[in-house]
């Protein structure tokens, strides 16, 4: 039987992938991302900034209202601004952690009133790897990243006793615009992969599906890493 799936974040990149991911799936698939934009087959995709939690309620109030009961929600729109720690203005710093962690806490909460009636469920944030590296530039954005896996742990402590995990997706070097211009001798770049090379979208989207699946049901407040080595298992 097929599942409602929400991904935010799916205008493109990993995203996107996530979501054409689960509509292979046969899932009926539902975005959120500041563009209304989505890959073929998802059911409903809205213009929301996860940033705005009215907004956010809302929004996922309207798609269970029309598509039923959220069971696998991936938590994915992020965004960076980076630059040196000693000349990150205010606005880069909250700019930052209003989208990848708030916006990661508001989508949770706005999902958890079906999943816990329905004592089942599957929320995935994506995280990243660098604040496990320590990123150059990335003052804000890593913290952002490393708040998710306290939120993730936090909340697959309190689910578990109904039947819902909480992971986190742990990227590295991934093939999509935002990481377009990492130097391949950077700290992030794929001169320090094992694997010799970066990922691309369809790995993590891989993982994702994975995490949601009955095959992950022993799996919870898990960081799983998709960066071919990069950070060694964290």
């Amino acid at each position: 039987m097929s599942r409602v799936v929400l991904v935010t974040g799916a205008s493109q990149g990993i995203g996107a992938a996530i979501a054409a991911r689960f509509v292979e799936l046969g899932d009926v698939v539902v975005t959120l991302s500041r563009r209304p934009v989505a890959p073929a087959g998802v059911a409903e995709a809205l213009a929301v900034d996860v940033a705005d939690s009215a907004a956010v309620t809302a929004a996922v109030k309207g798609l269970v209202e029309r598509h039923g009961p959220i069971a696998v929600a991936v938590v994915n729109a992020g965004i960076t601004r980076d630059g040196l720690a000693l000349r990150m203005t205010d606005a880069q710093w909250r700019e930052v952690l209003s989208t990848d962690l708030d916006g990661a806490f508001y989508t949770a909460r706005a999902v958890l009133a079906p999943m816990v009636r329905a004592r089942h469920g599957s929320i995935i944030f994506v995280g990243s790897v660098s604040p496990f590296l320590g990123v150059p530039g990335q003052a804000n954005y890593a913290a952002a990243k490393a708040g998710l896996v306290g939120l993730a742990r936090s909340l697959a402590r309190e689910l578990a006793s109904r039947s819902i995990t909480v992971n986190v997706i742990a990227p590295g070097l991934i093939e999509t615009e935002m990481t377009r211009d990492v130097a391949a001798d950077g700290p992030v770049g794929s001169a320090a992969i094992p694997l010799g090379h970066s990922g691309q979208p369809a790995d993590v989207a891989a993982a994702a599906a994975f995490l949601a699946s009955d095959g992950a049901r022993y799996i919870t407040g898990a960081v799983l890493p998709v960066d071919g080595g990069l950070a060694l298992g964290l």
